[in-house]
């Protein structure tokens, strides 16, 4: 009896040595910082136009824009929204965009969509008539529920009687809703 008892003790010993460990690391929690923002968010801030059409009324323009982020799932897409106003029109801008994680919570993005001028004709900071946009930005959380965005905006051929293409930068401050 003492020698069954004693292998019992052995074994159960072993047994808890052996076991121990994974009891030990199922608690631990991952902390590897997230890489990137799933934010979805609206922002407000300034526009200027970079470029001239080389026509009457094709000048680079200062203004402001109004953006909006939604992610879509788990996948890296977002659509995107992006406003660009003068004191005379709005250029409006939707477009789809591919987010690219590159630090803890800031992505780098790049996307493409139309833009539809108001006015035809007066101008914003991306150009002065409809046409095809591709965007390029950053955007990163800075505080609990605010983020900072930037972006270029290039309207191809979005100058009236001219061939140019318009490049706005426009940057703000959005607000986190999801």
């Amino acid at each position: 009896m003492k020698a069954v008892m004693k292998s019992f003790v052995t074994i159960s010993a072993l047994s808890a040595l052996a076991i121990a460990p994974m009891f030990m690391t199922v608690g631990k929690a991952n902390a590897a910082p997230k890489k990137g923002t799933d934010a979805s968010y609206v922002g407000a801030g300034i526009a200027a136009g970079v470029t001239n059409g080389g026509q009457n009324g094709d000048a680079a323009t200062f203004g402001g824009n109004i953006v909006g982020r939604a992610k879509l799932g788990t996948a890296p897409v977002s659509v995107r929204g992006q406003i660009n106003f003068s004191d005379q029109t709005s250029a409006i801008i939707p477009h789809l965009t591919v987010d690219v994680p590159v630090a803890q919570g800031t992505n780098v993005y790049v996307g493409g969509g139309y833009q539809f001028v108001e006015k035809d004709g007066r101008p914003t900071p991306s150009g002065n008539k409809d046409g095809v946009a591709v965007v390029a930005g950053v955007e990163s959380e800075v505080a609990k529920n605010f983020l900072i965005y930037s972006n270029a905006t290039v309207g191809i051929n979005a100058y009236k009687d001219s061939p140019a293409s318009a490049v706005s930068i426009n940057t703000g401050i959005g607000y986190r809703f999801r």
